[in-house]
C-alpha cells in the first residue's frame, strides 16, 4: 500500500461522469408513546426531519469528498421533491447540468421513520418505468463529448433511467473516446453492460444475475461464476464485494482476494457507493488491479464505521493507508 497515497493525491485532477438513478433519502425521527385508536399500529410523534442526496447522487458526493470533480447525469421530476433535490445539489456545490427534469415522472424519495434508534418503517415514492424519451440519449451524448471525463460510472438502481438502449449508447461513446467504464449493477439490466472495463456487483447481485446459489468460501465455485459473468459481458474485469468475506477481483488473467478489515461496524449503508467511487478513481489513475481492489476494500470498511449514508473523506483514506 506504500504507493497508494501518491495515487490518492492524483484524484483531485480527475473528472468523473456518474450516470444513474438519483434519489432523496429522507429521514423522520420521533418517539412512540401510544398505539393508534384507528388500527393496531404505533403512533410515531415526529420530532426531526432531514433530506439527503441518495442513490447515484451519493456516489457524486463520494467522488467530491475524494477530491475529484463529479458530474451527475440523472432524471428527476418537476414535482416538489425535484425542487428539493436541486436545492440539495446546490447546497453541496454539485453541478446540476446533467440533471433532466421530466414532467411525467416522480422524483424518487425513500423515507425512513426511526424511533428509539430503530428503523420502524420505510415509505418509497418513485417511478420505475423505463425512460424511453430519445432526447435523454442525445443529452447524454452531448454531455460526454463536451467534457474530458477520466472515467464513467454507471450506478443502476432499477429506477428506469438506465435502459438497454442508453447503456449501449454510453458504452459505445466511452470506447470511442477511450474513457474507462465501471458499473454498479442491479438485477434487471445485469447483462446489458457489455464491454465495460470493471463490473462491480455484490454477492447478492451476482447470485440474482446468474440465478444461481454457490458457496462463497469455495474458491472454485467463486472463480467459475465470476468467469461466467466475464464471458457473458465480455468485460475486462469483475470486482466482487463479499460483505464480511472481503473483496474479490478477477480478470481473464488475474485473480486477487482480500479479507475484510477488522472494523467496528456501525452501519453498512452506502458502502457500495464508496467502493465504486474509489475503484473508479483508482481505475482513472491507472492503479494496478491488486492495488485497486485493496484500496476499494479499505474504503468500504472505513465508511461502515460511520452512522448513516456518508461519503468517505480523502483524509481518512490517506491516513489509513499510511498507518
Amino acid at each position: 500500500m506504500d504507493s497508494i497515497p501518491s495515487i490518492l493525491n492524483q484524484f483531485k485532477n480527475k473528472q468523473v461522469l456518474i450516470i444513474g438513478d438519483a434519489m432523496i433519502d429522507a429521514y423522520m425521527w420521533g418517539n412512540i408513546h401510544r398505539m393508534s385508536p384507528e388500527a393496531p399500529v404505533p403512533v410515531v410523534e415526529i420530532e426531526k426531519r432531514e433530506s439527503r442526496l441518495g442513490g447515484a447522487a451519493n456516489v457524486a458526493l463520494n467522488i467530491q469528498s475524494l477530491g475529484a470533480t463529479p458530474v451527475l447525469f440523472s432524471a428527476i421530476g418537476t414535482d416538489h421533491y425535484g425542487d428539493v433535490f436541486s436545492m440539495l445539489m446546490e447546497k453541496q456545490k454539485l453541478s446540476c447540468e446533467g440533471i433532466q427534469r421530466l414532467s411525467d415522472r416522480n422524483t424518487t424519495v425513500k423515507t425512513r421513520i426511526i424511533s428509539d434508534n430503530k428503523h420502524v418503517l420505510r415509505v418509497d415514492e418513485e417511478s420505475t418505468k423505463p425512460i424511453t424519451e430519445h432526447f435523454i440519449a442525445t443529452e447524454l451524448e452531448t454531455l460526454i463529448r463536451s467534457k474530458k471525463f477520466d472515467v464513467i460510472i454507471f450506478e443502476d438502481y432499477n429506477k428506469g433511467l438506465l435502459t438497454e438502449t442508453l447503456i449501449k449508447k454510453a458504452i459505445q461513446i466511452a470506447k470511442e473516446l477511450k474513457i474507462p467504464t465501471i458499473v454498479d449493477p442491479k438485477k434487471d439490466n445485469f447483462f446489458a453492460y457489455k464491454g465495460v472495463d470493471l463490473f462491480k456487483p455484490n454477492l447478492k447481485e451476482i447470485k440474482e444475475g446468474l440465478s444461481v446459489e454457490f458457496n462463497v468460501l469455495s474458491e472454485t465455485e467463486l472463480s467459475e461464476n465470476v468467469r461466467l459473468v466475464l464471458k457473458k459481458l465480455n468485460a475486462k474485469s469483475v470486482l466482487l464485494t463479499l460483505s464480511e468475506h472481503g473483496i474479490y477481483f478477477q480478470s481473464k488473467t488475474q485473480i486477487f482476494k482480500e479479507a475484510a478489515h477488522k472494523r467496528n461496524i456501525v452501519d453498512v449503508s452506502g458502502a457500495g457507493d464508496t467502493v465504486v467511487s474509489v475503484a473508479a478513481l483508482a481505475l482513472a489513475c491507472g492503479l494496478g488491479s491488486e492495488g485497486l481492489m485493496r484500496i476499494a476494500n479499505l474504503a468500504g470498511g472505513l465508511v461502515c464505521e460511520k452512522v448513516g449514508v456518508v461519503p468517505i473523506l480523502i483524509e481518512d483514506l490517506i491516513n489509513s493507508c499510511e498507518n
